[in-house]
């Protein structure tokens, strides 16, 4: 991404290998932008964006909005695959699903197993609603075996029903960045190990999102939440230092929603930092935002936490309202 600020405005260029987007904050310095490209380089300027990198774009009913979908990559995938007339499903895993790298036969065909989860986790760029099945099952690509594969046909079902959904993107004016942090403790049952999940909002768009498994074992759900709160909060500095590059100031402090009332307060009190050693490198990042006011880490209870649908299967009532929320929908909907 190139960036220029000047007196006239301020453009900007996302590259990659030949495909471009350009934009900026004046429409005279963009028509000058492309013209000045179209003379150094054989480049055709395709009109406002409608298609980039598999990602669709489409003009919403308000005039500043647009909604972002794979559509036309979901529709390929299932083709591909024999799933275009498969029966949907409304959650992307099961509620009682549990994978584990010893049940079940191994797979004799690797290849198609490894082919559907790449194109799946491309395909999470814009679907947030199935990044936490496809993380599940992308942990088993060296040695997948059959319940791995059921769950890949499952995911692909509810990608059946679910075909125009995708993420909305409107203006907003004034936001600031919110955020939810979770963490599943000891969730995998392999290595006992937890895993750190997130969704930030810059105001009402979703905007940035993460299930990873933790390096290292936590020993407390308390640590583990903490841990995944460190990682939201890094994420969230990045976000607001390139906002910034693009001049666009967030005068609020960053909002972080936690349902663990340990880490609330250990961020907040210096008193119990002896007893957090193991984590000291988090404790400290964390403490001295909310001390300096560039963090409110604020205790929200379990049932409003949205990054719930990063952190575990869940029952499809209570996936429908989490992806309600996250604005994952279909076009003008």
């Amino acid at each position: 991404m190139f960036v220029c600020h000047s007196s006239s405005g301020t453009p900007v260029l996302l590259l990659y290998v030949d495909d471009i987007i350009v934009t900026s904050s004046s429409s005279s310095l963009l028509d000058a932008l492309i013209v000045t490209l179209q003379r150094e380089f054989a480049m055709k300027d395709l009109g406002p964006l409608h298609y980039f990198l598999g990602i669709e774009v489409h003009r919403s009913r308000s005039p500043s909005g647009l909604h972002l979908s794979q559509q036309k990559y979901a529709h390929q995938l299932l083709q591909r695959h024999g799933f275009l007339d498969s029966k949907p499903v409304s959650t992307p895993l099961s509620p009682t699903s549990c994978l584990s790298s010893h049940e079940g036969h191994l797979l004799e065909d690797l290849y198609t197993y490894r082919q559907i989860v790449g194109a799946l986790q491309y395909l999470t760029f814009t679907r947030p609603d199935i990044s936490y099945a496809v993380n599940s099952v992308a942990q088993y690509l060296y040695t997948p075996r059959e319940p791995h594969m059921q769950a890949v046909k499952r995911i692909l079902r509810y990608i059946r029903g679910t075909l125009t959904y995708g993420l909305p993107i409107s203006r907003c004016d004034n936001s600031s960045l919110v955020a939810f942090a979770d963490a599943d403790w000891a969730g995998c049952p392999d290595t006992r190990r937890s895993t750190s999940r997130y969704c930030i909002f810059l105001g009402p768009n979703l905007i940035s999102w993460s299930a990873k498994k933790q390096p290292t074992i936590s020993r407390s759900s308390s640590e583990a939440e903490y841990r995944a709160v460190a990682y939201t909060l890094a994420e969230t500095v990045w976000i607001r230092r390139l906002l910034r590059d693009l001049r666009v100031f967030l005068w609020r402090s960053i909002s972080i929603y936690c349902d663990n009332l340990s880490t609330t307060y250990l961020a907040a009190s210096p008193v119990l930092h002896a007893r957090t050693k193991h984590i000291e490198l988090d404790h400290q990042f964390l403490r001295k935002k909310v001390q300096s006011g560039d963090l409110a880490l604020i205790h929200i209870p379990s049932d409003k936490q949205l990054a719930d649908i990063f952190t575990k299967p869940l029952t499809s009532s209570r996936f429908s309202i989490l992806r309600l929320n996250l604005h994952i929908r279909p076009p003008d909907a």
